[in-house]
């Protein structure tokens, strides 16, 4: 990352400041958009043969985790390019972490490889006690040579059609850069293996990872801060917390994680029920496959996936899941704006790419209670649901303990007002609430993007002069753009305000500020009622 004057408006992934991934629109030195994992190498080797084509003398460079290499999508630009004549470099920074711990077969081959220390420490007294008796220093050399394909991962890597070398440390800079500047003059796909601490230099996230992977404020003297007051729980951990409860209430549930253990509130579900939780690695369109071949035994698989992440595995979702039909329950984090991650990481879509699958449907609860209760009815169906939510922390409202369930593809209205009715799908609830106080509007509580309420929807049409629809999501396709259709289905001509996020991809910041700039909170929602239907509301 650059910055022109030396210094940043604001600190990085803050409204305004620089993002926290690479963006070409900011630096010259972003060669690629990215923040989702195992990219690199398929655009690294499309910028090599661009290169080739344009007959330009230019090598491509790709560096990739050990984690991401999990990703099928690695593997399937490996096999593209290593039939390639690009000059194109794959760099894999083995630190064996990811966001959590990596997991499957690769992890382990590269951990028993590095796990090597007799190796190691006989090569380095080797040339202790040999460099004094060239001869013998040679003779070594090529025994080294002719045996290093015996402790190294050559083979796995050069089928792929890449020269290997390493592994080397990547912390030793100096020979680093020699390595470097020496496959800089090799021509072909060359694949270096670099080895990396993962918070080398800084002992509090050498010593936890995971915790220092993404964090918050904290002091480097003393490391994380913790926030004062008592926190309200999250809607992460009121799932992390259901999941462990319905799992001791029914003993076909397993749970399903691609990568993030820690980020969808599974921790203490792994340590209960450890032969019931299945990590398979930064692989998307593998976990929803694989969850739908248990549930095709009988099992019930519970999926907890960021929205963001789900895009990844679209096209399983559709023709392994919901084709068949199948009783799959996708737990969806992080639904709507997420903050500090920014648009790549934004779950605006998951309403509209959902709703249109069938089979399928679409649960939005509103807070951390209907979040427990919605989990429990998209569990109790024979058929796949989505229940989405949002990062951080709700209203504050409590969850209850219990495994009760709400009726299924059923609303609520939540105040009664006359002639304008907010139709709310999700957490804009509580504001919408504030507004119908000032404007006396009536406020229903959809819950289900899909099956919509329809019965309910039209029994508000036939008391409600125009509606005004909210949704954290895009508006394009969205929720707003089902109650518009079961309206123009029912011959049902009342004028609709959707309100929701627009066609644009939102940058990073605080999520209460950027939802504020939508006017997606009660003085923007409000603002933009009165500019809709002032005329009504005056009547």
């Amino acid at each position: 990352m650059t910055a022109s004057c030396g210094m940043w408006a604001t600190r990085p992934s803050q409204l305004g400041g620089l993002s926290g991934f690479p963006q070409r629109a900011e630096s010259e030195f972003d060669a690629f958009g990215t923040a989702h994992s195992s990219t690199s190498i398929s655009a690294a080797l499309g910028m090599a043969i661009a290169s080739r084509l344009k007959g330009e003398d230019r090598h491509a460079i790709a560096v990739i985790g050990d984690g991401a290499m999990t990703a099928g999508m690695a593997f399937e630009a490996m096999n593209n390019a290593g039939v390639s004549d690009s000059n194109l470099l794959v760099i894999l920074n083995d630190n064996d972490m990811s966001i959590s711990p990596p997991v499957g077969a690769l992890n382990r081959y590269l951990a028993k490889l590095l796990s090597g220390q007799f190796y190691a420490a006989a090569k380095s007294a080797g040339k202790t006690v040999l460099k004094g008796a060239p001869p013998l220093w040679e003779l070594a050399k090529r025994f080294e040579e002719s045996a290093k394909g015996m402790v190294k991962p050559i083979t796995l890597f050069e089928k792929f059609g890449f020269n290997y070398v390493g592994p080397i440390d990547g912390h030793d800079v100096e020979t680093l850069v020699s390595v470097l500047e020496n496959i800089k003059h090799l021509k072909g796909p060359q694949f270096l293996h670099v080895v990396t601490k993962k918070g080398q230099g800084y002992k509090l996230a050498e010593a936890d990872p995971v915790a220092y992977h993404g964090p918050g404020k904290f002091d480097p003297k003393v490391g994380l801060q913790q926030s004062s007051g008592v926190a309200k729980p999250t809607f992460t951990q009121v799932f992390g917390e259901w999941l462990c409860d319905m799992a001791a209430a029914d003993d076909k549930l397993v749970a399903i994680t691609p990568a993030m253990r820690e980020g969808s509130g599974m921790v203490e579900f792994e340590k209960r029920f450890p032969t019931r939780f299945f990590d398979v690695g930064i692989a998307e369109q593998h976990a929803v496959t694989f969850a739908a071949g248990l549930a095709c035994e009988g099992l019930k698989p519970v999926v907890a996936i960021y929205s963001t992440f789900l895009q990844r595995g679209y096209d399983q979702l559709i023709h392994d899941v919901a084709i068949q039909n199948l009783p799959v329950v996708f737990a969806l984090d992080r639904a709507g704006l997420v903050g500090a991650d920014g648009a790549t990481h934004a779950g605006a879509y998951d309403i509209a790419y959902l709703r249109c699958i069938p089979n399928l449907s679409v649960a939005c609860p509103a807070d951390e209670n209907e979040c427990r209760q919605l989990l429990s009815t998209a569990y109790a169906q024979n058929t796949p649901v989505a229940v989405r939510y949002p990062r951080g922390a709700g209203t504050g409202v409590t969850a209850t303990c219990t495994l009760d369930a709400l009726p299924f593809g059923q609303g609520e209205i939540r105040r009664q007002g006359q002639r304008l009715a907010l139709l709310v799908f999700g957490p804009l609830l509580y504001p919408a609430l504030q507004v119908a106080e000032k404007l006396n509007a009536t406020v229903v509580n959809m819950r289900w993007a899909k099956p919509l309420d329809v019965a309910l929807l039209l029994q508000v049409a036939a008391s409600h002069d125009a509606f005004v629809t909210l949704e954290d999501s895009a508006i394009m396709g969205g929720a707003g753009s089902a109650v518009l259709e079961a309206l123009a289905a029912a011959a049902v001509c009342k004028p609709v305000l959707q309100l929701g996020l627009p066609d644009l991809f939102i940058e990073h910041g605080d999520p209460a500020k950027l939802m504020a700039l939508q006017g997606l909170d009660a003085p923007g929602i409000e603002a933009s009622i009165r500019a809709r239907f002032d005329a009504l509301l005056l009547r």
